[in-house]
């Protein structure tokens, strides 16, 4: 039988050395092998002796434990009054953990407080996104106002860059949506308007819609889905591959580098493409007018110029820049918030899509109120 750690006299087994995690492997085979288990009994009825042992840690506790039992570690104070009081309280302390049941049962609750908790969970969750949005735009706004007086950190190539990616390639798709949107918006208003013998007010109904809202959230809806979700999975896909870090390191700053380009780029799509997307659907009610309706082209546009004020565009187009940025900064901060993982990029991307799309919504919805309570 070893001696180093473990010897028996008569009814008293001494265990004695360092039982230590650097001993664990000798000293568990020690106790495993056949000749010392059948030379050792039962150690729990025996006498243990731990007045030899020199030094004591957590692993070689552990083997102590599961050599005399949980029972008789945790009344070590009674029997090795000898030992340390610090090596005495960790082997208490790995007793009471060897006790504890290793599965448990998780706590049952109602349906109706898990509907309660999902709920809390939700609204705990877009609560903390809104905070990081609010920081977001405000690193970016405080980025642009200290480079406005350096030019020489403007980064103009990048900025065109994304202007033709995310205006210029927009164009055919905004042109053709709002064009069939302003074509189904004069038939329903015609389908309506026809019974009270005002067929011409669709005219009105065209312009209006367009002008102040359709024009302008149609463009803003496509390139939430459109350029969001590009700006997020640049970004993520750089974030995964390390690149942000490398930028990093190398002393710039991603929100001068990555962020205000494509920022600055929406700033000068979006209000261009809401233009577009107003002419369009202007057109497309023309084309029902003129081929439902009757009415000619120019007197379709004498109507538009006698009845349509120019505030109703001005009211439009003023709200194409707060969607630019709002759009832009959300697809750029869903790309930082990437993990590094193909699946966080694919999250984050269309969490970035439903977010861009529900803030253009809402900002419209509260605009809408607020031009109504102005009269404008």
């Amino acid at each position: 039988m070893p001696s180093e750690w473990i010897a028996r006299h008569d009814q008293t087994v001494a265990l004695k050395g360092e039982w230590t995690l650097a001993n664990y492997r000798h000293i568990k085979a020690a106790l495993n092998h056949n000749e010392t288990r059948a030379e050792l009994g039962k150690p729990t009825d025996a006498t243990v002796s731990l007045d030899a042992i020199t030094r004591l840690d957590t692993a070689g506790a552990i083997l102590i434990v599961e050599l005399i039992g949980v029972e008789k570690a945790q009344a070590v104070a009674d029997w090795a009054g000898e030992l340390p009081k610090e090596q005495q309280a960790l082997l208490v302390r790995i007793a009471e953990a060897m006790e504890a049941p290793l599965d448990v049962d998780p706590p049952s609750y109602s349906r109706i407080s898990q509907a309660l908790a999902s709920v809390g969970q939700h609204m705990a969750g877009l609560c903390s996104q809104q905070r990081q949005l609010l920081a977001f735009i405000g690193l970016v706004m405080a980025t642009l106002f200290h480079l406005v007086l350096q030019p020489r950190h403007w980064r103009p190539t990048a900025t065109v860059a994304h202007i033709q990616q995310s205006g210029l390639n927009a164009v055919p798709i905004v042109a053709l949506l709002t064009f069939m949107v302003g074509a189904v918006v004069a038939f329903l208003g015609a389908t309506v308007l026809q019974d009270f013998g005002a067929t011409i007010y669709t005219i009105d109904l065209v312009a209006f819609s367009f002008l102040r809202e359709f024009g302008v959230l149609l463009a803003a809806i496509l390139l939430a889905g459109r350029t969001a979700s590009a700006f997020t999975a640049q970004i993520g896909a750089m974030k995964s591959n390390e690149e942000i870090d490398a930028l990093q390191a190398q002393g710039l700053d991603p929100i001068e580098l990555l962020v205000l380009p494509r920022v600055m780029a929406m700033l000068i799509s979006l209000p261009m493409l809401a233009f577009v997307g107003m002419l369009s659907g202007l057109a497309g009610g023309a084309m029902v007018a003129h081929l439902s309706l009757d009415i000619s082209l120019t007197q379709f546009l004498t109507t538009l110029q006698k009845d349509v004020s120019v505030m109703h565009f001005l009211v439009g187009l003023s709200k194409a820049p707060v969607f630019a940025f709002v759009i832009a900064v959300i697809g750029c901060l869903e790309g930082f918030k990437v993990s590094g993982s193909a699946q966080s990029v694919g999250e984050h991307t269309t969490s970035s899509v439903v977010q861009s799309i529900f803030m253009v919504i809402l900002i419209d919805a509260v605009a809408a109120l607020f031009f109504m309570e102005m009269g404008w």
